[in-house]
Parts: structure tokens; sequence; C-alpha cells
């Protein structure tokens, strides 16, 4: 089992490696806009998660997966030559839910801001179903007393 910090360096330099080879040495025009965005190793350093986003349609999404499924024996040749550890790593390239995820969540802030937006116009003719102040106060008495004083015995 290796050191935790030590896998995380690992798969740092996975992720540099892997983004360098596709922006150096793959010439494949059905590569599309690709962004690696995060690699994961085990505990064990026997295998990798490389996650990647690509810019464009569906299609061209399925293209790249198609890329990079076909030159990940070449990719992992080369995060062996580079990394330098005993046993090279397998790779998984997996497609990064990211973008997806940033897009509903702005959705989400937009329809909120719309419906906060609806209910700021409706409560700007609203007045209060009770009295305008609804806290009790402790009562008075006819002569102006304000009731028994700080030190009196109830």
């Amino acid at each position: 089992m290796a050191d935790p910090a030590r896998a995380r360096k690992v798969a740092d330099r996975i992720k540099v490696v892997v983004a360098e080879y596709l922006e150096h040495r793959v010439k494949d025009e059905r590569l599309g806009f690709v962004t690696i965005t995060d690699s994961r190793v085990t505990g064990d350093l026997q295998h990798a998660s490389v996650f990647y986003t690509v810019f464009g349609d569906d299609q061209a999404r399925q293209a790249t997966a198609e890329v990079l499924e076909a030159y990940r024996g070449r990719i992992r040749s080369a995060v062996g030559k580079q990394i330098g550890i005993r046993l090279t790593p397998s790779l998984e390239f997996i497609a990064d839910a990211l973008p997806e995820g940033a897009a509903h969540l702005e959705d989400l802030v937009a329809r909120t801001r719309a419906r906060d937006a609806e209910l700021a116009r409706a409560a700007a003719g609203a007045r209060p179903a009770g009295e305008a102040d609804p806290y009790r106060k402790p009562a008075r008495s006819e002569e102006g007393d304000d009731g028994p004083g700080p030190g009196a015995d109830a």
C-alpha cells in the first residue's frame, strides 16, 4: 500500500503527462477540444482513473472517447516513461460530468432568482394579517404603573 501523499503526487503527474501527450502527440482529427480535469490512483498505484471533459456536442464527446480508447496503450506507455515507477498503472478514461452539473446548478439558480423576484413583487403591496406590531407587551394599569419593578416578588 502506497503512501496517500505519494498516490496523490503520482495522480497529479499522470494528469499532466496525459494532457501533454494529448496536446502534442495525438494527431487524430476526431479528438475534440478535450480537457483533463482530474486523475485518481488506487492505493497500490496499479490503476488510474483519468477524468476529462470535451467541449462540443454529443457526437464530439463520442468521437473523443473513441480516440482515447484507441490511444490508451500509447498513453499508458508515455505515462510509464514519465513517472518512473516500477509498475505502470492501467488507465481508465472517464467522461467528467462537471459541465452538465454546472449547467444544472446554473438553471436552478436562475429559477430561484425568478421565483424570488416574483415573491418580492407579490409582497410589495401586502399588509400583515394581524396587528402592525404582533408582539405581546406587558399590560399597563390605568394609573400609569408599568407593573412590578425589578425587585418586586411576584
